[in-house]
């Protein structure tokens, strides 16, 4: 399955639509574009296996340039928007890309990245910016017709650098025809029914590995993509009654501020069209999915993964009900909980979340972190702990970098933040360990109020005490802060490191 197949037999019908501008670009148009940015790319030298990179936000060109390198054999790397020009800069030269493509909105910290890395050339859409050459003058009169030498290229893209330097993920290109699809695009069919008849709402940035992979597929299929260009709650029940959407995808803090809208806002729209809704990027409140569950109905479908594509868990609706708080059982690879002994624990205990026998990956330039994510049977990790129950079912308990210690106690904080996010004065938050002279680290929250006039002594007690009702005291926060916004990136994603780091005395490093 391949966009250019959908193009030959339906070239009018969208591929997907910008539901912000009603911006509508047709499998046609996206096959013509793509073509010609592919000739492009060729008569600038590029061969099968050479990197281009791509940053912007989410707009009309963004898959274009995808299924241009796509059919290229080009390795495609999709930077964040919100990041600086160093961090540009460093991704560009780690991961050897020959031409930047970016966008008049990203062009200030675009130019300033590009001009740090000699020899990239770059190209700009929908204006102009110096070192860069236009996308339509340097489209000009280049075939709509494929180049002679298509080749399966691939996504290389890097992790949200939630806890370091974000780390590129590099696999082996197929070598198999254009047209062929990895093992996502028979896990979106067989286990939420995307087809050509699917009309699939993706209201996150394209630049990250799931709603870039999902796209794609749907693409692939020959459904139509609705992009939003930007999350907003009541916008994205809109756009699902607009468009009549069929498929979703999500992350929890979407879900958080679908439900704290006003029952007004979150009854008018018709969604009667909307039959899956696929969750993952990072873990979500119990109370969170019921209310979810409650309100949609039992079509919301949840996944563990990574970037990394080592291994696949899955779970619908009516398996999370019998087991509330799992992520799912593995559909992709073996799940191996590990202790500290290296030893598979028995069921029910935590450890260290290890993939076996499935597929491998490596960091790009970085072979240290890729030994780092093996154990000695060559097992891989994404770095979390969780515990397997008696049917396989995993739960998640947190990520091994964000637990505290507070007098030998081992604290997880996902399971507080899971408790203070149902509060109706909290928006988001975070718990993190701070320094305390007794017990090493102390538990503390870090709160955004949905309502800033909330943030007061007073608001601070009722949380502890909110916290104290639902969980054991070395689990609840000693205190609070309080924070207008949360570094949260629009994946879902929480830097916590950054929150940390304010109270650790450690230079406040940047978003990536």
């Amino acid at each position: 399955m391949h966009p250019s197949l959908h193009a030959a037999t339906t070239p009018d019908k969208p591929a997907y639509i910008m539901a912000g501008s009603g911006e509508v670009v047709t499998f046609g148009e996206l096959e013509a574009q793509s073509n010609r940015l592919a000739h492009f790319f060729r008569k600038s030298g590029l061969k099968t296996g050479d990197c281009v990179a791509i940053f912007m936000e989410n707009n009309r060109y963004f898959f274009q340039a995808t299924w241009a390198a796509q059919r290229s054999g080009l390795y495609y790397t999709c930077i964040s928007s919100r990041l600086t020009a160093g961090e540009v800069t460093y991704i560009l030269k780690d991961s050897g890309a020959k031409i930047l493509i970016s966008s008049r909105t990203m062009a200030p910290v675009a130019t300033a990245a590009l001009a740090d890395v000699p020899g990239v050339k770059g190209l700009m859409v929908d204006g102009d910016a110096p070192g860069f050459q236009k996308l339509e003058s340097a489209l000009a009169g280049m075939p709509a017709t494929p180049i002679a030498d298509q080749a399966a290229g691939g996504d290389m893209l890097y992790s949200s650098g939630t806890t370091g330097k974000p780390k590129g993920v590099k696999g082996p290109l197929s070598g198999l025809p254009i047209t062929e699809g990895g093992p996502l695009l028979g896990m979106v069919k067989l286990l939420y029914g995307i087809d050509d008849r699917s009309i699939y709402l993706s209201p996150a940035p394209l630049y990250h590995a799931a709603p870039l992979r999902y796209c794609m597929s749907v693409q692939r299929y020959g459904g139509t993509c609705i992009i939003m260009e930007h999350f907003e709650a009541e916008a994205a029940l809109a756009a699902i009654a607009r468009y009549r959407v069929t498929h979703s995808q999500w992350v929890p803090t979407m879900f958080v501020r679908m439900l704290k809208l006003d029952e007004t806002a979150r009854t008018r729209h018709d969604l009667s069209s909307h039959v899956c809704a696929i969750h993952a990027a990072a873990p979500c409140p119990m109370e969170v999915k019921r209310k979810m569950i409650a309100w949609w109905g039992p079509i919301i479908h949840e996944y563990y993964a990574g970037t990394e594509g080592n291994g696949f868990v899955y779970c619908n609706s009516e398996q999370w009900l019998a087991h509330p708080g799992t992520v799912g059982r593995a559909i992709l690879g073996e799940i191996h909980i590990v202790g500290e002994d290296g030893k598979d624990v028995p069921v029910g205990e935590e450890g260290m979340v290890y993939f076996a026998n499935g597929p491998v990956f490596e960091y790009h330039n970085d072979p240290e972190r890729t030994q780092a994510s093996r154990n000695a049977q060559g097992w891989s990790t994404l770095g979390d702990v969780g515990k397997l129950d008696g049917e396989g079912f995993l739960y998640l308990t947190d990520r091994k970098a964000f637990m505290i210690i507070s007098g030998g106690v081992n604290i997880y904080p996902q399971e507080t933040e899971n408790v203070l996010i149902g509060h109706p004065k909290v928006a988001d938050v975070a718990v993190i360990g701070v320094p305390n002279e007794e017990f090493g680290e102390e538990v503390k929250a870090v709160v955004q109020p949905v309502d800033w006039r909330d943030a007061t002594p007073e608001t601070a007690q009722e949380l502890i005490a909110y916290a104290r009702a639902h969980l054991s005291p070395i689990k609840c926060p000693r205190t609070v802060d309080f924070d207008p916004e949360l570094p949260r990136h629009p994946t879902g994603k929480l830097y916590k490191r950054l929150i940390r780091d304010r109270y650790w005395g450690k230079r406040d490093s940047r978003i990536v």
